[in-house]
């Protein structure tokens, strides 16, 4: 059997920002593991690169469904796709990683006849058909040499709070091999603190012919005038003088995206109690539910008081208060 070997070496490793991996293989997302197998042998065979000689639709499309056949074969990683969705998903697998511990077996087996397969499984990276290389090719009997791909690179990057809620697109500039770069990348909504960002091929270039490392942005989330937050939920401080605290008062809070929100404080409200505003926190994920909000009451004690307002704490003071 003829392998595009070529070809193959780089077959899978192209970036997957966003793919819904059920409709490359043409399933619901209730499909069982047998039809996901069923699906996904299917539409190999029709689209295999050696029965698509020079088609690069069909060799993309093959890589797409192969891809995809690699998740929703995994537990562990259709449940993370199905939880979380495609750019999350990504953010947290690299295309090494989607084709860690998977067998290449199952992609090839059924078009050798008999004939030659290979017994790698995927590891730590690399190229998953690297097996497939060995003799003819120009590479001799012994394979060719796997090239060492360039050294990663760290940046680290501040958001705000609003980039948190909001998602946003920003410009990064990066200084590699004494030139000036400016490479753009997205924030997705609701992400945390120390989250590293993985921009493919941005890193070090190779000095042996493989691939550029990779840019990695760690994130680092700024301190707000405001808020502070708590995982997805957010706290914002309101002052109340002490009569508004005995008697009661209404309130308007004003949340992080800008909605006025009255608040009914009642009376009694002890200094540091909380008061929950359902879903008006932060996203949970990109296009997700958004945690709660939290006003803490802070009982304010004046620091100076004129004679009138003395006499009469006096009197509160007789009375118990």
């Amino acid at each position: 059997m003829i392998f595009f070997r070529a070809q193959l070496c780089s077959l899978f490793f192209t970036e997957r920002e966003k793919m819904d991996y059920y409709g490359k293989l043409e399933i619901d997302k209730s499909a069982t593991a047998a039809e996901i197998k069923k699906s996904y042998r299917k539409l190999a065979q029709k689209y295999h690169p050696d029965k698509n000689s020079g088609d690069k639709a069909a060799e993309e499309k093959f890589k797409e469904i192969s891809e995809a056949y690699a998740v929703l074969s995994d537990p562990e990683k259709k449940e993370l796709y199905d939880t979380h969705g495609s750019t999350d998903f990504h953010q947290r697998y690299s295309q090494e990683d989607i084709f860690k511990n998977f067998d290449i077996n199952d992609i090839f087996s059924q078009f050798a006849g008999g004939g030659r397969t290979s017994s790698f499984r995927g590891g730590g990276g690399g190229d998953p058909f690297s097996s497939f290389r060995g003799g003819g090719g120009g590479c001799g009997g012994g394979g060719c040499p796997t090239p060492t791909p360039g050294r990663d690179i760290t940046y680290q990057i501040t958001v705000t709070l609003q980039e948190v809620l909001e998602g946003a697109e920003r410009t990064v500039a990066l200084r590699k091999n004494g030139e000036h770069q400016n490479v753009t990348v997205k924030i997705p909504q609701g992400i945390v603190e120390g989250k590293k960002l993985r921009l493919r091929d941005k890193g070090e270039p190779s000095q042996t012919g493989g691939a550029n490392g990779d840019l990695y942005l760690k994130v680092s989330v700024a301190a707000d005038e405001r808020f502070t937050r708590d995982e997805d939920d957010l706290i914002v401080q309101h002052a109340v003088s002490y009569s508004e605290a005995c008697l009661g008062t209404k309130i308007t809070v004003e949340t992080i995206d800008g909605k006025k929100i009255a608040v009914k404080i009642a009376p009694g409200m002890a200094s540091g109690k909380r008061l929950r505003l359902k879903g008006f926190g932060l996203p949970q994920g990109p296009n997700s539910t958004r945690g709660d909000l939290y006003v803490q009451v802070a009982v304010s004690v004046p620091q100076e008081l004129s004679e009138e307002q003395k006499v009469l704490i006096e009197s509160l003071a007789e009375a118990g208060l």
